[in-house]
């Protein structure tokens, strides 16, 4: 019988987003299990991404493990964020997280909202 192939991971987080969200969990008051991503309707483009400190991993959460850290998505989110790579950048002006997702169809002229089309099920997480 052959073993179930490895699927692929729904996100990728780049070195320096996952060393920005470890210097935040070491932050925190409060017992962390990990970060939570995921998108909400609203902005000017149609959605948003979000981002949270997670105190649990709830059931349904798309877990990916980035050398220890464990960045959750939430099971609504996972045909919108397939295939995205969280990033964090750094310039003269701003330190933010920042979202490459290829199932973005356009995006404000703020940046702090997207239009998302989800991703086609046959490439979805089984």
């Amino acid at each position: 019988m052959n073993a179930p192939r490895p699927r692929p991971a729904v996100m990728k987080v780049t070195d320096a987003a996952a060393a920005r969200v470890q210097e935040l969990i070491a932050r925190s008051s409060t017992p962390v299990a990990g970060v939570r991503v995921g998108v909400k309707n609203g902005g000017c483009a149609g959605m948003s991404y979000t981002m949270d400190l997670a105190e649990t991993v709830e059931r349904g959460d798309e877990v990916v493990d980035v050398n220890g850290l464990k960045v959750l998505i939430d099971p609504k989110a996972v045909l919108f964020l397939l295939g995205t790579t969280m990033d964090f950048t750094v310039d003269k002006m701003s330190a933010k997280f920042v979202f490459k997702n290829p199932n973005e169809t356009s995006a404000c002229g703020c940046g702090e909202s997207v239009t998302i089309v989800p991703a086609k099920a046959e490439h979805a997480p089984h």
